[in-house]
């Protein structure tokens, strides 16, 4: 209930003077016009008419307990409690006489013998004090919000101006870059036919060098195989070199290697460059020269005596070299690839072959067209990345007037902002309109208590609450969500939070944003129970 709210029910309720009218003991005034002496008293949910002089003796007629007002025969009965000169209320039939004094006036216990003192003038008077510090409270929090309003009002409007400013730009920016767009589309089409041209003589390059290995390769294959030098490869000299074998069966026949020549016996240099490109993938050359194996030096030596005379080494010292040897075998069971250097004429042939596979720079023509067209697309990134910047400041503006901030955009200050509270334990941050999270304070990561969803408070009044939806899920549980429930005040703060349901938090926030005009305190006067 707002401060205005409970002002004007002191208004109403509180008072220093009664003057009672007449009418049966725990009777509210507002049902004074059914209980007239005299007359028949109908229960008030109709089920029964009685005579009055039943009413209060103390005998439960009505299934309501309406008859029995003023006393403890009706379990399901109500005393009304004057209280004048505080505020008036109910208790259970249950309490009437029960010796404790549950009214402030002591109305309640008229027959119980227990001593009670009227302490509702004191009451009324702490609680008029009270309501006067929150009235006070009240007003100032109701001045903060209007000038809270006064800027909404100006930020919007500069917003909106800023919005139309950014929108002319983003249009010049629109057109710009379809200028650039065309172009660094007219630029790159001579660019891609110079490099294209380029990389074509170079493969073209390539497939000349790779046809001429091919070729110096199947020449010293030919010489390799070529054993009498007679000029011709026979069946005989081909059959030296089972990996040719067809059918790879473990068996190379003479019929077989002269399938390999085309029925023929023998081949010269030119026929051999038919049988070559069906045995070039197989070869294995008989040369190792290039790529020698590693010399196995694991072989046993005997040592010298390390005596004068000739007996047998030292048992320690043999225990040393097996060692030594051990080492060295880890040595190279570990030793890396990378760690590995092929022989000298390996390391020549590869740097020649990368040397080969590099495509030669390009001619000053084709670089040419290269930096153009590198410029041109330089100047349309630049340009595009601003037109999205742009677009990305337009969404932005057109969000934040478009978004709900209160009925007089009162709560428009909150964005953007974030608010903390310290526990024992834990960091809680609020970030209106964006998120809540919470953080262990001695090391740990954030967690999401939910992400802002919509105003959730009644019907009468949907602005004083805040939901926050789907944080981090609970473990075997739900997503975490949180309430934010806003209170006036002067300052803009988070003062406790809770969780009254597993992942369900409850936040109290303080704002001037949510704060009422309040009843002026000089109104308040006696009030006098009819």
């Amino acid at each position: 209930m707002f401060l205005s709210q409970s002002l004007v029910f002191l208004v109403l309720c509180v008072g220093v003077s009664a003057v009672e009218v007449q009418r049966p003991r725990g009777v509210p005034l507002s049902k004074r016009q059914f209980y007239e002496e005299g007359k028949p008293f109908t229960c008030l949910d109709g089920s029964r008419t009685i005579p009055f002089d039943r009413v209060n003796d103390d005998y439960c007629d009505c299934q309501d307990g309406s008859d029995e007002p003023g006393t403890a025969a009706c379990p399901n009965g109500s005393f009304h409690c004057t209280n004048a000169g505080f505020r008036p209320g109910f208790i259970p039939s249950s309490r009437i006489n029960d010796g404790i004094c549950d009214c402030c006036d002591t109305t309640d216990e008229y027959n119980s013998g227990a001593t009670c003192e009227n302490t509702c003038r004191e009451m009324g008077r702490k609680e008029r004090e009270s309501l006067k510090e929150l009235a006070e409270i009240a007003k100032e929090g109701f001045l903060i919000k209007q000038q809270l309003i006064q800027e909404a009002k100006r930020g919007h409007e500069e917003k909106k101006a800023k919005l139309a400013e950014v929108q002319g730009g983003k249009k010049d920016l629109e057109t710009k870059v379809e200028a650039l767009r065309t172009v660094k589309d007219t630029a790159e089409q001579p660019e891609k036919e110079a490099k294209d041209r380029h990389l074509k003589a170079w493969e073209d390059q390539k497939a000349i060098v790779r046809m001429e290995k091919d070729k110096a390769r199947m020449a010293e294959v030919f010489a390799e195989l070529d054993k009498d030098v007679d000029g011709f490869i026979s069946v005989a000299e081909l059959l030296f070199h089972s990996e040719l074998d067809p059918d790879s069966d473990g068996s190379f026949t003479e019929e077989e290697a002269q399938g390999l020549f085309g029925g023929a016996d023998n081949v010269d240099t030119v026929t051999f460059e038919s049988v070559w490109s069906n045995i070039k993938d197989k070869y294995i050359s008989e040369s190792s020269a290039d790529n020698p194996a590693p010399v196995d030096t694991s072989t046993e030596e005997t040592r010298e005596p390390v005596s004068d005379n000739d007996s047998e080494p030292y048992p320690e010292d043999d225990i040393q070299e097996e060692e030594d040897d051990d080492e060295d075998e880890g040595e190279d069971d570990d030793m890396d690839e990378a760690d590995y250097k092929a022989p000298p004429s390996v390391q020549t042939r590869e740097k020649k072959d990368n040397e080969e596979e590099t495509m030669p720079p390009y001619d000053q023509e084709t670089q040419n067209l290269i930096d153009a067209a590198q410029k041109a697309r330089d100047e349309f990134d630049e340009v595009e990345k601003a037109l999205r910047e742009v677009d990305d400041q337009v969404r932005n503006l057109e969000k934040e007037i478009s978004f709900d901030f209160g009925p007089s955009a009162e709560f428009t200050y909150l964005y953007s902002q974030c608010y903390e509270l310290n526990t024992s334990e834990y960091i809680y941050k609020l970030c209106p309109f964006n998120r809540v999270s919470q953080k262990p304070k001695f090391g740990g990561s954030e967690t999401n208590l939910g992400a802002w969803g919509k105003w959730a408070g009644p019907e009468d009044n949907i602005y004083s609450m805040m939901k926050y939806e789907h944080g981090t899920g609970c473990w075997q549980g739900p997503s975490r969500s949180t309430t934010v429930k806003i209170t006036c005040g002067k300052e803009t703060t988070v003062v406790s939070t809770s969780e009254p349901s597993r992942c369900e938090y409850l936040m109290e926030f303080i704002s001037p944003a949510i704060c009422q005009e309040p009843q002026s305190v000089d109104s308040l006067h006696d009030h006098e129970e009819l």
